[in-house]
This record gives C-alpha cells, structure tokens and sequence, in this order.
C-alpha cells in the first residue's frame, strides 16, 4: 500500500471510537485536523505520544486543530487505554485495517532483527479541506503535540 502524502484528499471512514461511538471523515469538514496512527495501545511509545497529544490537547483545540487516534486493536482495548490515561480524544478501533491500509501506514517492520508486518507510526495532519498538509514518518512521541504546533507555526 502506498503511503498518502502531501496533497492528498485524506479517504473517507467511518468507524467506532473508544466510547462506541461513530466517528466519520465528516466529523472533520471544515477542521484542521490530525489523525496519527500507532502500533499498539499501553506500549511505551504509543502512551507517551498519546500524551503528548493529552497534554498539548487545549493548546490544539484552540488552534482549531481535531485530533483523533488509530489503530488496530479493539473499542475495549481503546476503552481501557483511554481511561487509564484520561485520553481526551477519540481514538478509532480499525480491526480490519481498511483506514489503516488506505492512509499506506501497514507494511513490513522490523524490531531487534526480526521482520513482520504492522502499523507504521505515522501522523497526517489534513487543511479545512481535507487535504493532506504535512506527513510525519518519525513523529517525536514524546513532543507530538508541540511537533504539530510547530509545523503549522502555531506554537
């Protein structure tokens, strides 16, 4: 699959988050918005990226700027991650893969010298328009949300 980039119409989703609720491409128009993907909730890196986003989250709001989670494991698991860490944001369960493939952020990885296939940590951050204005391949987990702020010169 083909990573996404600047420029891209972001794909349109729908899916449910850690609260079972739905959670649409839709909910987005109009916003400034970031979806990041990450490999696995109550991971070392994932938590320290998903509070950063946490922690940053007032300062992105107030820019205007939406923020929503993905990967691929459960709404219960999302659930539990979520609460654990007082996530103010949606994070989306993607089991089957389908906005994980279409943003190009599956293929093949490699972690003390053993090769499989999984989520790239990747974060999009999408225009009003939902197009793709930056992509971050390497997002720095534990100063992600200034890293946003800082590429859209709002920090």
């Amino acid at each position: 699959m083909k990573l996404l980039e600047v420029g891209d119409k972001a794909p349109s989703f729908e899916g449910l988050d850690q609260n079972d609720n739905k959670v649409s491409s839709n909910d987005f128009n109009g916003s400034k918005w970031v979806v990041y993907f990450y490999p696995k909730d109550n991971t070392p890196g994932c938590t320290a990226q998903a509070c950063s986003l946490r922690d940053g989250f007032d300062d992105l709001t107030k820019n205007g700027i939406k923020v929503i989670g993905v990967s691929a494991d459960s709404v219960k698991s999302h659930d539990k991650f979520a609460s654990k860490f007082a996530l103010p944001f949606s994070l989306l369960s993607d089991e089957s893969k389908e906005l994980i493939n279409k943003f190009g952020v599956w293929g093949p990885k490699k972690f003390m010298g053993r090769e499989y296939e999984g989520i790239h940590r990747v974060s999009f951050i999408m225009d009003e328009e939902g197009l793709i204005t930056h992509v971050i391949q390497k997002p720095k987990t534990k100063d992600h949300a200034n890293e946003v702020l800082g590429l859209l010169n709002l920090n």
